[in-house]
């Protein structure tokens, strides 16, 4: 894990590096209008379509009705992925944006005075509505809703008192699909992003048929669009 976060930082900081160099170089002057109800990138020929790095940590719970399982105490995860997103009309600043992210979700419980940790490692495919508010030139706020789906590939709950090690995505413990609502907001200043999400999860992600579980995430992401 500590690889890929380590090649995550690496590119976004390449990326970051290009184009405050590319901001500095053509200073806007012929170059790139970004601009929330144009956002076009002239030198590419494209009009109201974008794309996007982003990388930032997850603070996550499990919701379970399973005491065993219900992971209360937020568990600190990592998110990054690529995105791209599309104005719907040129006369009202809404976008539709959707990518690919890799999340670590899960949770932290106490049961019955032992400690337990879920991992939960996610492909993830969220797709949001976005509206744009332009306060100048530079910066502008976005709030934005939607939902995503998302596919477990990984990821241990551990039993530190037993010792035990399972699989998190096993016959026993969850299920590999997840789904859920995303709401939130971004801000953009010229080429650089960050925002604030709350994924609600809706799938009952545990295989107990007499009990739910659901997950819930909280995301800081920062990055850029280009």
């Amino acid at each position: 894990m500590k690889k890929f976060l380590i090649v995550a930082i690496a590119l976004l900081t390449s990326v970051l590096t290009m184009e405050a160099q590319g901001y500095q170089g053509n200073n806007y002057r012929g170059g790139r209008d970004f601009s929330m109800y144009a956002n076009r990138y002239d030198r590419f020929g494209r009009e109201g379509v974008y794309m996007g790095l982003r990388l930032g940590p997850s603070f996550t719970t499990v919701d379970s009705d399973d005491k065993a399982l219900d992971g209360g105490s937020t568990k600190t995860g990592l998110n990054f992925g690529v995105f791209t997103g599309m104005q719907l009309s040129p006369k009202a600043p809404v976008f539709l944006e959707g990518g690919l992210m890799y999340v670590e979700k899960g949770g932290k419980n106490l049961y019955e005075g032992k400690k337990i940790t879920y991992s939960l490692r996610y492909l993830e495919l969220p797709i949001v509505v976005k509206y744009g508010f332009q306060v100048n030139e530079h910066f502008s706020v976005q709030p934005l809703a939607g939902g995503y789906f998302a596919l477990g590939i990984g990821g241990k709950s551990k039993n530190f008192a037993d010792r035990e090690v399972v699989h998190s995505f096993s016959k026993h413990m969850f299920k590999h699909f997840d789904g859920g609502l995303r709401f939130g907001c971004g801000v953009t200043y010229d080429l650089f992003y960050a925002d604030l999400t709350y994924d609600l999860g809706l799938a009952n992600i545990c295989h107990d048929e007499f009990d739910t579980s659901h997950n819930r995430s909280l995301s800081l992401s920062l990055g850029v669009n280009f």
